[in-house]
């Protein structure tokens, strides 16, 4: 498990089926691996390649990231629920990062 922040926001009053707006943003530097430093000496890559949200399990979201993203992915997409559950968000990208929260859907 990462230290990174991660912001998600959902709407403040949710109805029962209908669409609404989930937007996320982690806080990553999202190195490409093909700049260099002051020295010359070229920078790892280190690029957050996958984002999924689930509710209770189930995959709603995946998103495949690439270097070309820009540095703090931002995501915003769209979900209908039927029921309240779990929403759990996961990033995952190279060197072994990992950033999961979780956060409770309930409705107005």
């Amino acid at each position: 498990m990462s230290t990174a922040r991660a912001l998600i926001h959902l709407p403040a009053a949710i109805e029962r089926g209908s669409v609404f707006e989930i937007r996320t943003t982690i806080a990553h530097p999202m190195e490409t691996g093909h700049r260099r430093d002051s020295a010359g000496v070229l920078l790892p890559r280190d690029v957050v390649t996958r984002f999924e949200c689930r509710l209770d399990g189930v995959l709603v979201f995946a998103a495949d990231l690439h270097p070309a993203i820009a540095a703090n992915p931002y995501l915003a997409f769209t979900l209908r629920a039927e029921r309240p559950g779990e929403l759990s968000f996961l990033w995952e990208g190279d060197r072994g990062f990992r950033h999961q929260e979780t956060r409770r859907l309930a409705f107005a």
